[in-house]
């Protein structure tokens, strides 16, 4: 099973098998390459997900890194986010999506 230690490695892992967009998580849609696409949910697919946990194994210290993929734009990229924990608002829809369990 695939997994990762860090955010690095993770990132890293997934650019090699074509992951190469920096996804970024906006009120109602995932944007990337500065705005130029953004990406409703019902645009994209989360493809795998990893939790990656800090130094102590807390889940303040922990980060989900989304692997995620547009057919629709032909786009593959990567987003991390706080594991657990939305501090911006977001849309319902998008929420729904990002939940894994």
């Amino acid at each position: 099973m695939e997994s990762y230690s860090n955010l690095i490695e993770g990132i890293n892992g997934l650019k090699e098998q074509g992951y190469v967009e920096d996804f970024n998580l906006k009120e109602n849609c995932l944007e990337c390459r500065e705005g130029a696409y953004k990406v409703f949910h019902d645009e994209f697919e989360i493809d795998k997900w990893f939790r990656i946990e800090g130094d102590d194994s807390s889940a303040e210290n922990a980060s989900i890194l989304y692997a995620i993929s547009s057919e629709k734009y032909g786009l593959k990229g990567t987003m991390v986010n706080a594991y657990g924990v939305y501090s911006d608002s977001i849309a319902d829809q998008m929420l729904s999506k990002l939940k894994f369990a």
